[in-house]
């Protein structure tokens, strides 16, 4: 059946979400229109789409997070709809309003939900009003790391400094102290104001080995309201997710039950339509309280299609086109797990890893789904999220899945950037996991790689590109494919990949060469410098703060000794194994 209102969408992303809204849309017999930046030329999502128009340069801020060029581009090319995926622009109010306002359809909550989630502290006073159960905490804005002290002396530490306009673990930091409540306040702020360009920040209590908890919710605009089950989220590291896994394990029928009504009311507390998901945090005891509300689709939303065999984005965009609900019951088989694959090296403390991916081999089989934007040629890039594939398997039962899910990822092969998928093989093989003995800081205290490093990436020179094989040409900021020209690229001398085992490096990310000289890890910016040149400092100590891909690295001392030079300053651009200091 097709829809009424809408007969083309615009993607206003890239990556793996992006391929995976186009696809849809195409089987619904839309009109896709992707857009991108400089650097995603020749992205995936923008050979599946119909039409491919440029938006700008490679920072996210001149390009995905351009609201005149995206509204401009859906303008020029007759878009009906504007589907915005997750990140960037997906929870911006301001971004919602402008799309109504130019009479496109928005593929996406009221930007009154979004204003009222949005802010993590309106957020809690919204859910504790619909009767949701909430973690202590202070709901208005922290300005002085003093009230921290002052909350955790009556509440205890941990405490948690959180972004009040943030998500996906950014803008959040762990003081287990007064001493590292500053380093805690300070980290929250900037990488709130880094992230989502506000630095309210606000304070509550830090559950003790926790499991995270999430709820899929789906409203229409006329008042139906439904819960899609739980996804269990308690592998993390660095406060984000890396292996969701639906049904949740060890959960009652009774938890169950009372979680889907706090969901539902969370959705009514603010007006709630289209898809959404509440977040939970589970003490050992049981309870769990309201964490937040992403008003957006989440990365995980394909473990709950795995279980219900519905199309998420399908009914997202059925629900903008103003259908109500048609599912009258929803019904759960088997046991679904997601294994996010990051461009990561975990045996370095999951160091960001940009580079040229070389190979890139996908499994597949029975019970498989990859949800991919890469493929052999791939630059993946410092300036967005490094996530590079979802690998999503199904089985009859939980054990199924986790045989499945090994099986599938041993058959996986990347060179060129590390991947994520070591830890992800040392995590379904822990007996922790599989008695569900985890929490969400159990990946990085409990869990130990095997010593034999897996294969290190063969690494092209920095100059160096794979010659691609095509050329686009742009008229009037639209993207056409023009010709197929390019000699055949030069093997690599190793034959491909290659055993040898890279330098090492500080668990955090920092990195030592010859006598004290410490170097850039990977290319990125300087965020905060921790040092000033005559300091002395200790093996360990933080030199500085360096972000790449969306994450902060902190570089750190490899000898005891005075810094005699200190060739870096906050907001300086570095290279890998550019010189940051040497201590002597």
């Amino acid at each position: 059946m097709s829809l009424e209102r809408i007969d083309s969408v615009l993607v206003a992303n890239r990556g793996e979400i992006a391929v995976r809204v186009i696809r849809t849309a195409r089987e619904m017999g839309l009109r896709t229109i992707a857009v991108y930046s400089e650097l995603d030329r020749d992205a995936l999502h923008v050979d599946l789409a119909d039409e491919a128009w440029a938006i700008g340069a490679a920072p996210a801020a001149e390009s995905y997070l351009n609201m005149d060029r995206i509204l401009d581009v859906a303008k020029e090319s007759g878009a009906s709809a504007i589907h915005p995926g997750y990140g960037f622009l997906a929870e911006n109010p301001d971004f919602a309003r402008r799309v109504i306002a130019t009479d496109v359809i928005w593929v996406g909550p009221p930007a009154e939900a979004i204003d009222a989630m949005g802010d993590k502290m309106t957020a809690r006073k919204t859910a504790e009003a619909g009767g949701v159960p909430i973690v202590p905490g202070i709901t208005e804005s922290i300005t002085d790391v003093a009230v921290i002290k002052e909350f955790a002396a009556e509440h205890g530490y941990p405490v948690a400094v959180k972004a009040a306009y943030g998500g996906g673990g950014k803008g959040l930091r762990v003081a287990r102290g007064d001493d590292e409540a500053g380093d805690a306040f300070d980290g929250a702020r900037r990488e709130a104001e880094a992230y989502f360009g506000n630095p309210t920040v606000y304070v509550e209590k830090y559950l003790d080995k926790p499991r995270h908890i999430e709820a899929q919710i789906l409203f229409d605009a006329h008042g139906t309201g439904l819960f899609l089950g739980e996804r269990d989220c308690t592998v993390q590291r660095r406060h984000q997710k890396l292996i969701e896994e639906s049904p949740a394990p060890a959960f009652s029928d009774e938890q169950r039950a009372t979680l889907a009504e706090a969901a539902v009311a969370a959705g009514h507390s603010c007006g709630y339509v289209n898809a959404g998901t509440v977040e939970f945090i589970m003490g050992r005891d049981g309870a769990f309280y309201f964490l937040e509300m992403n008003t957006r689709l989440q990365v995980e939303h394909t473990v709950t299609e795995m279980v219900t065999g519905l199309d998420l984005v399908g009914y997202q965009l059925e629900i903008a086109d103003g259908r109500p609900l048609d599912i009258e019951a929803v019904t759960f088989s088997g046991h679904a797990i997601e294994f996010r694959i990051n461009a990561e090296n975990p045996h370095q403390g999951y160091m960001p890893t940009p580079g040229q991916v070389v190979e890139w081999r996908e499994p597949s089989g029975p019970g498989v789904r990859m949800d991919a934007w890469v493929t052999p040629s791939t630059r993946v890039s410092q300036y967005y999220d490094n996530l590079m594939a979802k690998v999503i398997v199904w089985g009859r039962d939980r054990d199924h899945a986790i045989a499945r899910g090994k099986r599938a990822l041993s058959e996986m092969v990347i060179t060129g950037v590390h991947s994520t998928i070591p830890a992800h093989l040392a995590v379904l093989d822990h007996p922790d996991f599989v008695a569900v003995e985890h929490h969400t800081r159990w990946l990085e205290e409990s869990v130990t790689l095997p010593d034999a490093l897996p294969d290190a990436p063969p690494q092209l020179a920095e100059e160096e590109e794979l010659l691609r094989r095509d050329l686009t040409v742009e008229v009037g900021g639209r993207r056409f494919g023009v010709a197929f020209w390019a000699p055949e690229p030069k093997a690599p001398s190793s034959g491909g990949r290659t055993r040898r085992r890279p330098p090492k490096l500080e668990r955090s990310g920092g990195g030592g060469g010859p006598d004290g000289v410490i170097v850039a890890p990977m290319q990125g910016t300087i965020v905060k410098i921790s040092v000033k040149a005559g300091d002395s400092v200790e093996v360990g100590q933080t030199i500085c703060v360096l972000e790449a891909m969306k994450m902060e690295n902190e570089v750190k001392a490899t000898i005891a000794g005075e810094i005699t030079d200190l060739k870096v300053q906050a907001g300086d651009t570095v290279t890998p194994n550019q010189v940051i200091a040497v201590v002597k």
